[in-house]
């Protein structure tokens, strides 16, 4: 039996000789993991279930980012239901993804850029981190200014004087804080997305046409449909959660003790399937969001005309029906809630990312003075990413071109999550069987066609 340990460091492993010569350490599959362990002893279906969401859920929670629910309210709001079924179609293909980045993390004991580093040459390690520091720097920076919005609909505070605020509050509580402090707190927050399901059914929309863009895709070669699909393909298969995914698999694992990457390295069949569950309730989660976004935007705001989102306020128009003059605060407080939630783990996970690129010290739960340089990147990022609000951008407008500008990243860094998954130096017999490559390879080829249409019909 397993119990937790004293909070180890979360210390960068050194690679051994024969991890970089490319041969198999001998290895014995590792004892379950505590969650495994819990949920084995729980009789009761629902008990065991919960004791098994920890990083999934998490992860899908915060996929529900502002970005997010900007860029869904702004699609519903422009194109009615014609996007409707982009919920349906991206939830096996981000579930698929996801557990991916997680049984990565669990096999080889190691982030994905600890996984680059060691088994992969710099030219693709250093671009791959570059691509998601950049997409998650200027991810954080919207979702900031989305925040400060948010809190300028509750009190007469402009914009622009909150936003430091909000960062340097959000830098201090990943500092002093452990990230399972921050979750639970905030993800409690965006249950009040869930208000939108109400809003939708509130509005009594035309439920033939609902159900048809449901399950009858429709496809435009329309610049403004193809801008729309890349940010909703960008806001839900988004870099940052890939690395994060894998990397909070990891200290999943340092918490009940596997201090190394030895200790850490395979996984039973018990905490695969475990990893399964936990993703693809995360992913459900986040997708039904999503699709009462869209819904509600569109049975509200598109019918009445109101087809170009320019403030937080017309985007909070999307709950009358549901909450009347306190839809505003219901959304406010959403957004508010998702925001906290989604920027620690946009800087999180570039902070992952480059500890291990450098082989650094890591940790949320490390205290500053033991691993300097992680905390260091995530500082940088947030306040980087801060001074993005100071351009005179429109924050809705901001967050919809972050969804864009993360739908033409993702393609290629999908691409090295898919060779890593079939690599059987880093994953032996755990290597993707037919339908993870299925899915995975889907979504890759989505999101490149969907980049590429948009790219060639540009300025036509």
């Amino acid at each position: 039996m397993i119990t937790n340990s004293p909070k180890p460091m979360a210390r960068a492993d050194k690679d051994s000789e024969a991890e970089r010569d490319g041969r198999r350490i001998p290895y014995k599959e590792p004892a379950e993991g505590a969650a495994t362990v819990e949920a084995a002893r729980e009789a009761n279906p629902l008990k065991r279930l919960l004791a098994l969401l920890g990083p999934g859920l998490i992860t899908g929670a915060s996929d529900d980012d502002p970005s997010g629910i900007g860029t869904y309210a702004t699609a519903g709001a422009a194109l009615g239901f014609a996007t409707l079924w982009t919920a349906l179609v991206t939830l096996p293909l981000m579930a698929g993804v996801q557990y991916t980045c997680a049984k990565v993390g669990m096999v080889s004991g190691r982030g994905l850029a600890g996984v680059l580093r060691a088994y992969y040459p710099r030219w693709l390690l250093y671009p791959t981190v570059l691509l998601l520091v950049v997409a998650n720097v200027i991810n954080a920076g919207t979702d900031i200014g989305a925040i400060a919005a948010a809190f300028n609909l509750l009190v007469p505070v402009p914009i622009k004087v909150l936003i430091v605020p909000i960062a340097l509050l959000i830098v201090v509580m990943q500092v002093w804080c452990s990230y399972k402090l921050i979750a639970s707190i905030f993800k409690w927050l965006t249950l009040s997305l869930f208000a939108y399901v109400g809003a939708a059914f509130l509005a009594h929309p035309d439920w033939h046409q609902v159900l048809k863009a449901t399950f009858i895709p429709r496809l435009s070669f329309d610049q403004q449909y193809l801008l729309t699909l890349v940010a909703i393909l960008g806001t839900t298969i988004s870099p940052y959660l890939f690395f994060w995914q894998a990397s909070q698999e990891v200290e999943e694992e340092i918490k009940i003790g596997r201090k190394t990457v030895r200790e850490r390295r395979g996984a039973t069949d018990a905490e695969l399937k475990g990893a399964r569950w936990d993703t693809n309730i995360g992913m459900l989660f986040c997708n039904l969001i999503f699709y009462f976004v869209i819904l509600a935007a569109a049975a509200t705001l598109h019918a009445s005309g109101k087809t170009d989102i320019q403030s937080a306020t017309d985007a909070a128009e999307a709950l009358r029906p549901l909450a009347g003059n306190s839809a505003t605060i219901l959304f406010a407080i959403g957004l508010i809630g998702s925001g906290f939630l989604a920027v620690p783990v946009l800087t999180g996970s570039c902070a992952y990312a480059v500890a291990e690129t450098f082989g650094w010290n890591y940790g949320l739960d490390e205290k500053p003075r033991g691993a300097k340089g992680f905390y260091a990147v995530i500082a940088v990022a947030t306040l980087v990413g801060l001074s993005i609000n100071f351009l005179g951008i429109n924050p809705i407008k901001a967050l919809f071109w972050t969804a864009v500008i993360n739908g033409l990243l993702a393609p290629p860094l999908l691409v090295v999550i898919m060779l890593i998954s079939n690599n059987r130096r880093v994953l032996g017999k755990r290597i993707n069987g037919r339908l993870a490559n299925v899915l995975g390879w889907g979504a890759t080829a989505m999101m490149f066609a969907a980049a590429a249409g948009l790219l060639l019909t540009w300025g036509h």
